[in-house]
């Protein structure tokens, strides 16, 4: 139990600092307990600071906050709804903290003036809301007498956060909160001035569209008379939901933000993603922005949260201790590209009249739906059922699958209702889908057919298709009393923000070019709580490839920023690390490119992609490592280590040399070769030189005679076996893996055993911190046999490499920390803004306000 002293020491000291809540007690309480009050708080203070999530904070941030008094009038009340709820106290504990985490580093609420600005990274589908919500209640109790939570572009998704925001915060505390907007109304003139509302006894709440002409009625509002005065002493809370849409890149919406916290002098913008692309690429050195220079948050994954690695699998990454891909679940079902011109129109020219084809896959999906809801139904899950169909933006697209649908679903009742022969199809189905992935991976009980039979006739006569867009009448509702189960065909209002409830299949045949819009088209992340081994996704073979590397990016992504914390970079110093991410230069061709720097230092690259058809391509490969061994080798010493030949203290110039004849993939674009040459260059004048010298490493297979020998320079090397990934279509061969955990260090004078017990940021500090090998490169060579076949002859993932010449892949490690400053100019990244926002009539929904025209 709190002491109502320590709750009267807490309040002041976090208003006005410690040392004025001691001197303010000084004369009534003896000195002893005025210290310990002070200590008790101190170690509140560190304790809301530790144990949650990583932060990366600016140097100027000053502790305050000591967490949520048993008096709290806000988030108290919605921690017992929480309990009402059924949360665990885990859950709710993880929650605690991770709000905290958030609060404490808002600036002191007692300062006369601040503008702060942090973003919380989290994941597709994750419990977001959840956590600004909590935020808002803590702040709330701090004193914030007005909050904005900026909610997307879509009315879908305001509705859906106006609804969460007075069920948690305004139906708890009615007589507290002052709601600007309605679930039914988006921001309009109230009938009550600015300075009037800013100076009543209620906190002042408004869910607002990231929309031009509500946000233009906003800032009228505020700039009434008597408005600014009342806003010179009035805390207030920005949330920007989907922090990365609309708020960073467009012309419209931009400006409006800046100006509505321009009126603020006392203002806390806090961003909200699962996509930080965009918000990391704005430039740190414009003031006004909203870069979020005072903290960065990443959000820990949730238990039980399915993400892209775990349905796409992701690539090998340097934190990763095994040097082995992931893969993720079998949940991923093909559609062939000859079949997207049936789903969705490929021109402007083919929209008008278009009607989409039932194809095998298309009918496939659905009638999985079916037997998955009637699975669920036979586990008790009775909660929504709903499957996405998403294959063009284009709302006349939408409208055209309607008749196809619910032809299809006629045609199921009546399968059903015969029985027979008919039905032992849905069966045989049922029977071989489902042990694709096994229930008992998820501690479940495989459903029988027999259960999921008693239920799949009234599954498929309750369905609805339902279109979603922005203009649609027809809109997803879970809201009635009846459970919805739901085949709803829509566009961006489906792949952004607004949650899909009990999402089961995804037909997804869209393409999209930036990382963050594909990312959040990813509807199908987040919890499958009960049916994690039911859910199923269709999409083409590029799209799953896509959705595979950003896995990878989005991982990486997430580890630099904890990486950093643990660094104690500034918000500012990971903007620079983050933009020159080598893994997010893959827009080359887009001719919309942005100008960033790069920089390798601590990055372990590796080739994965092969013309393993092109002789010519193969064989300049293989001149090319065939004259640098030969070099070498006649200058050097040769070192024998196991399976691996080495040669140290290599000039640069023989590095360079090789790098300008190697050629890398065009898919392989983190490996650029003309950008490594001028970073070697760069790092050679520094100040503190380095890669004046590199080890050179000859990674040789087994000696059993299976595997071919290849010549490179007099040394006789056995190939090593890769072999390729299975893929349909594609005229290049993907290894995916080449380098091992150890391979990064080959050139350390340790025994290959012990090397392979360390962990991979072991290796990479052991090599840094050596006196010689710190300041050097390692480029390490693989001759591949051309005949590569799978270690298991039954392999469903991997073909042979079957080239028609050795192969040779290449893996270049460069020494140093990652938050190193020396960089190389490079011609283009990754993030396309220009393509963040492809929502067709992207100006319409951002212009106009269809919920509150005024």
């Amino acid at each position: 139990m709190v002491s109502g002293l320590f709750v009267m020491f807490a309040d002041y000291a976090k208003k006005f600092g410690v040392e004025a809540s001691k001197a303010r007690l000084q004369g009534d309480l003896p000195d002893e307990k005025i210290a310990e009050l002070a200590e008790q708080y101190e170690n509140a203070v560190a304790k809301v600071h530790s144990g949650g999530p990583l932060v990366i904070a600016a140097t100027h941030h000053e502790p305050w906050y000591s967490g949520a008094g048993d008096d709290s009038i806000f988030w108290n009340p919605l921690k017992q709804h929480f309990v009402s709820d059924g949360w665990s106290e885990d859950r709710l504990d993880g929650l605690d903290r991770a709000s905290d985490h958030v609060v404490a580093h808002t600036p002191r609420p007692s300062k006369p003036s601040f503008r702060a600005k942090g973003l919380v990274v989290g994941y597709v589908q994750s419990g977001k809301t959840t956590n600004f919500t909590s935020v808002i209640a803590k702040l709330a109790d701090e004193d914030y007498r007005m909050v904005i939570v900026l909610s997307g572009i879509h009315n879908g998704l305001r509705r859906q956060t106006q609804k969460r925001l007075d069920a948690q915060l305004r139906s708890l505390n009615p007589d507290r909160w002052m709601t600007l907007t309605s679930e039914d109304k988006d921001f309009i003139k109230p009938t009550f001035s600015a300075s009037a509302a800013l100076s009543s006894d209620k906190s002042l709440l408004a869910v607002v569209k990231k929309n031009a002409a509500v946000l233009r009625r906003l800032v009228k509002w505020l700039e009434e008379p008597g408005a600014q005065d009342a806003l010179k002493t009035a805390r207030v809370l920005v949330i920007d939901d989907e922090a990365d849409q609309a708020s960073v890149a467009t012309n419209q919406i931009n400006p409006l933000i800046q100006k509505i916290l321009g009126y603020m002098p006392r203002s806390t913008y806090i961003g909200y993603t699962a996509t930080p692309f965009a918000n990391v690429f704005i430039d740190p050195s414009e003031k006004n922005d909203l870069y979020p220079r005072d903290f960065i948050l990443n959000l820990p994954r949730p238990d039980g949260y399915f993400g892209p690695d775990k349905i796409f699998g992701r690539d090998v990454v340097e934190t990763d201790d095994s040097g082995r891909a992931l893969d993720g679940y079998d949940m991923v079902r093909l559609v062939p590209e000859e079949t997207v011109g049936d789903l969705l129109p490929l021109t402007k020219a083919d929209v008008p009249g278009f009607t989409p084809a039932i194809t095998d896959e298309l009918a496939d999906a659905i009638r999985w739906f079916w037997l998955a809801t009637a699975a669920k139904r036979a586990r008790g899950l009775l909660d929504h059922s709903t499957m996405l169909i998403h294959t063009s933006v284009k709302i006349d697209v939408h409208e055209a699958y309607r008749e196809p649908l619910e032809a299809l679903r006629r045609a199921a009742i009546s399968q059903i209702r015969s029985g027979g022969v008919a039905l032992e199809e849905w069966r045989a189905h049922w029977d071989r889908e489902s042990v694709r992935v096994p229930a008992e991976d998820f501690g479940r009980v495989q459903t029988s057919w027999e259960e999921v039979r008693a239920h799949l006739l009234n599954v498929v006569e309750r369905t609805k298709v339902v279109l979603d867009n922005y203009r649609s009448a027809d809109r997803l509702n879970y809201e009635g009393e009846e459970k919805v189960v739901a085949i709803a065909v829509g566009g961006n209002t489906l792949s952004r923000g607004l949650t899909l409830e009990g999402l089961v299949v995804s037909f997804f045949v869209r393409s999209a070019s930036a990382y963050d819009t594909l990312l959040q088209m990813g509807r199908w992340f987040g919890f499958r709580t009960g049916y994690e081994d039911l859910p199923r996704i269709w999409m083409t073979e590029a799209l799953v490839a896509a959705f595979r590397h950003l896995s990878t990016v989005e991982h990486e992504m997430r580890a630099d920023i904890d990486y950093y914390q643990q660094q104690n970079a500034t918000p500012v110093e990971v903007a620079v690390r983050i933009r020159t991410h080598p893994l997010l230069r893959v827009t080359a061709k887009m001719g919309a490119a942005i100008p960033a720097y790069v920089s390798f230092a601590g990055r372990r690259l590796q080739t994965r992609y092969f013309n393993h058809k092109d002789a010519e391509w193969l064989e300049r490969n293989l001149e090319a490592t065939r004259r640098l061994v030969e070099r070498v080798a006649r200058s050097h010493a040769e070192v024998k280590k196991s399976s691996v030949t080495l040669y140290r203290n290599v000039d640069a110039a023989e590095i360079v040399q090789f790098l300008e004849q190697y050629q890398v993939h065009e898919e392989s674009t983190d490996l650029d070769t003309e950008l490594m040459r001028k970073y070697i260059a760069k790092q050679q004048s520094s100040e503190t030189p380095s890669l004046s010298k590199w080890s050179v490493a000859v990674v040789a297979g087994e000696k059993d005679g299976k595997t071919e020998i290849v010549d490179l320079g007099g040394l006789q090397v056995p190939s090593v076996v890769r072999a390729r990934l299975r893929e349909q279509g594609k005229t290049r061969a993907d290894i995916k893996t080449l380098m091992s955990k150890v391979d990064r260090a080959l050139d350390l004078p340790v025994p290959l055993a012990e090397l392979r017990l360390l962990r991979e940021q072991d290796l990479t500090a052991k090599r840094n911190e050596d006196d010689e090998l710190g300041k050097q490169g390692l480029l390490v060579v693989y001759p591949i046999d051309r005949t590569s076949k799978p270690q298991n002859v039954h392999s469903k993932t991997r073909d042979p490499l079957d080239a028609v010449f050795p192969v040779i892949g290449i893996g270049v490690v460069f020494p140093g920390d990652a938050a190193e400053k020396n960089r190389i100019f490079a011609t283009h990244v990754a993030v396309d803004l220009k393509n963040v926002e492809d929502a067709e009539g992207l100006e319409e929904i951002l212009e106009s306000d269809s919920e509150s025209e005024a």
